[in-house]
């Protein structure tokens, strides 16, 4: 039987930004990190949820992969702790590995470097009938080098424009393109950065590079403000997720992904006559 979960009903209009190049700046101070405008007000209900969608999302992946007629890219942004690869496993826990591959972007290797900063990225599109899951993505071009002061700020502008159109491209030939910026509080983060240092088995999780970063919250802030701002497009919006809460992070991804495939109202492919009257001995 076919898996049809409960979506939320979500009112996008303070969380979404399409509007970039139309003299409308992104306010993202505007938007509460602990806020749950998904949720049921039960965890364990939300819990639950996001299970379910999950399994939803397995069934719509599969739809996706036998037509070959689509492809998804979500990109995940957000700074350290706000819970990229949680949400990896728990929107895409259910999915089966033959169409969705999650990529882990980390510093660009001396090859990569030698290229244009957007060459490593376009190798890494999901071709038809896949999901492809960015842990950070192509915006730490426009991220890393505006708060380190590596590019000027006329170069930050020309590498907007060149996202822009790189993601219009993909969307004018088959690509649809979610992009999510988990938005965590200083608070939750000293936490869950603690939590990291106090437990053992979480040490691979910590670099002390993390902590001159975290020294540095409001530049990061007001890059990623700017940078949603400018490419938060009618053709890829950029959608603010409220991440101080793990459960709800998952459950507004998982809704909005659903959705997303929905909205490209795939069917089942045609059985072949062929095989009606075939019997394997």
């Amino acid at each position: 039987m076919p898996v049809h979960s409960d979506v939320p009903d979500i009112d996008l209009d303070a969380f979404r930004h399409n509007s970039a190049g139309k003299g409308k700046r992104f306010k993202l101070e505007d938007i509460d990190p602990a806020a749950k405008p998904c949720s049921s007000g039960d965890k364990a209900a939300d819990k639950e949820a996001v299970a379910a969608l999950a399994l939803e999302v397995d069934e719509l992946q599969n739809l996706l992969y036998a037509n070959h007629s689509h492809r998804l890219l979500v990109v995940l942004q957000g700074l350290d702790t706000s819970g990229k690869d949680g949400t990896v496993r728990g929107v895409f826990s259910a999915t089966s590995p033959l169409g969705v591959h999650a990529i882990g972007w980390k510093a660009p290797s001396e090859e990569e470097q030698a290229h244009d900063y957007l060459w490593r990225i376009h190798q890494h599109m999901p071709a038809a009938g896949e999901i492809i899951v960015f842990n950070r993505s192509h915006y730490e071009d426009v991220l890393v080098p505006v708060v380190n002061g590596w590019i000027t700020p006329e170069q930050t502008l020309q590498r907007y424009a060149h996202i822009n159109d790189f993601e219009r491209m993909l969307v004018e030939t088959g690509t649809t393109v979610l992009k999510f910026m988990l938005h965590i509080s200083k608070d939750e983060q000293r936490v869950r950065l603690q939590e990291r240092i106090d437990d053992p088995t979480k040490h691979w999780k910590f670099n002390l590079g993390d902590l001159e970063v975290r020294k540095r919250w409001s530049d990061y802030q007001k890059a990623y403000a700017d940078a949603i701002s400018a490419t938060g497009t009618a053709w890829a919006p950029w959608t603010v997720v409220p991440a101080d809460s793990k459960t709800h992070r998952n459950l507004m991804i998982a809704a909005l992904v659903i959705r997303a495939l929905r909205d490209l109202k795939l069917q089942p492919t045609p059985a072949d006559p062929a095989f009606a009257k075939l019997k394997v001995e």
